[in-house]
């Protein structure tokens, strides 16, 4: 089965990156900023310098955690039709941006502050549009306790909507506290453990170090069987080399080193190999998801978790501009494109307005619509003998038609016809779009029936998050 996939390393490069990321990891280490992680990491094997908080890993560490890590499994829905199933058998599934911290005003068009309510319209309106493959809650609940955001997220994402959410953690507490949520949604642990019904992204913190509450909570998510995505954010030039190579060997090792700690934590659980590494933008300092080096960088990361045998979450999607609309160039849209045709089994970005920062209930829609003209590019094809059609050949004879044989007919059907009103949606440099897309928002929310919940799951899930506010308050006084 053929398939367009775009290819950065040859083999031989591929061989170097592996070996240079295992010296880093044999050389250097990694910085570990929690007593308790190190300590396990030591107990597995691992070179500890306690003082300096760092874990040093030999190779056949990493190799071993590899050999464990599986191959294959599910980031499963409440509905199980939208069960996202690794790796993907043709084409990626893409995700919504992640918590950003403004939105466009469905009604105004204005930016402002994000809340519960908002997060539980993009869910819903996620849970209408096919072309969303799992929902990364969108936007922060920036009405409730900082310190509560990402459990107030799971939970109205998982309320309001019955695909996949995958969310983040902040702390050890926090982490069991969305076991706890999943346990009671999923019907218990088995059962989550059987089908998780959210993963977690776990960033390291390039370069080579892992923050003391993400990591504490990376370990409870392995033993609770909840999928870890270790996203590597490398940002040449600022906390990677600059060099397209050194980003590259950068985010393979942080990637590396996560595998090991949620392998030591929990051998088998299950684990995405993520990155979503940029160079830097040199005018900004922030992170440059349009620039030409992306898709090398996300093709040869790609490279490296097949390489591995791990499924991935590379590259983004999405027009990403500063506010509705396909506002990006031809380059810059294509830029992002490419990063996708690259074999990865997930991506992320419908919805997202500036790097994340904000987004769009519009934007979501119109990125949708984007993917479903755009994802046929990556559709298998079948090359074989009776594809390249010889005998048709042969039958419709030089310099003579083929549009009337029954060849034709029957495989016309494999060819992709865009729907042209779409089609009008892609002009660059243009909002007009922008105004249907708010139509097909306002109707999706108020007519969409999403797969509710027993009430009684939603009373218990509540108590839950009032028991944890409850623990911050006593704890962390100051963050209220």
């Amino acid at each position: 089965m053929a398939k367009s996939v775009l290819r950065f390393l040859d083999s031989r490069e591929e061989d170097l990156v592996h070996a240079q990321s295992i010296r880093i990891l044999e050389e250097l280490g990694v910085l570990v900023r929690s007593s308790s992680v190190l300590s396990m990491l030591g107990e597995a094997g691992a070179i500890i310098d306690e003082k300096k908080m760092v874990a040093k890993f030999h190779e056949n560490i990493v190799t071993e955690a590899l050999k464990s890590a599986p191959k294959e499994f599910r980031l499963c829905a409440r509905d199980p039709k939208w069960d996202v199933i690794l790796p993907a058998k043709e084409y990626p599934y893409i995700a919504t941006s992640g918590l950003s911290v403004y939105m466009t005003d469905l009604e105004t068009g204005k930016k402002r502050a994000t809340t519960r309510k908002d997060l539980a319209m993009f869910a819903k309106l996620a849970d209408s549009l096919d072309a969303v493959g799992f929902f990364w809650p969108q936007v922060t609940a920036a009405d409730v306790p900082v310190d509560a955001h990402t459990l107030h997220e799971l939970w109205v994402s998982l309320q309001n909507g019955a695909k996949h959410v995958q969310g983040d953690s902040v702390s050890r507490e926090d982490a069991k506290a969305q076991v706890r949520i999943g346990t009671l949604v999923a019907g218990g642990e088995k059962e989550l453990k059987k089908r998780p019904i959210f993963s977690v992204v776990c960033c390291p913190i390039a370069p080579l170090s892992f923050e003391k509450g993400a990591v504490e909570g990376q370990v409870e998510f392995a033993r609770a069987g909840v999928p870890v995505v270790s996203m590597s954010m490398s940002l040449s030039g600022a906390s990677s080399p600059i060099t397209v190579a050194g980003t590259i060997v950068n985010a393979n090792a942080e990637n590396l080193a996560s595998i090991v700690i949620t392998q030591t934590a929990s051998k088998g659980a299950p684990h995405l190999y993520s990155s979503e590494s940029t160079p830097m933008d040199m005018r900004t300092g922030g992170i440059n998801y349009f620039a030409n080096e992306c898709p090398m960088i996300a093709a040869a990361l790609v490279q490296m978790a097949k390489r591995y045998g791990l499924p991935c979450m590379v590259g983004q999607w999405g027009v990403d501009g500063d506010e509705p609309g396909m506002n990006k160039s031809f380059n810059e849209l294509a830029t992002v494109a490419l990063t996708i045709i690259t074999g990865t089994d997930c991506c992320s970005g419908m919805g997202g307005l500036e790097s994340a920062r904000g987004g769009s209930l519009e934007q979501m829609v119109i990125d949708a619509y984007l993917w479903d003209n755009f994802k046929p590019v990556l559709r298998n094809v079948t090359i074989s003998e009776e594809m390249m059609a010889f005998d048709v050949m042969r039958q419709v004879g030089q310099g003579n038609t083929f549009l009337t044989h029954p060849h034709t007919v029957k495989y016309s059907k494999d060819l992709f016809f865009p729907d042209k009103s779409r089609l009008a949606w892609e002009a660059t440099l243009s909002n007009k779009m922008v105004a249907d897309a708010k139509k097909v928002v306002k109707k999706t929310l108020e007519e969409h029936v999403v797969l509710q919940l027993d009430k009684d799951i939603v009373g218990q899930g509540d108590e839950i998050l009032r028991q944890y506010e409850k623990t911050l308050a006593k704890t962390s006084p100051i963050s209220y």
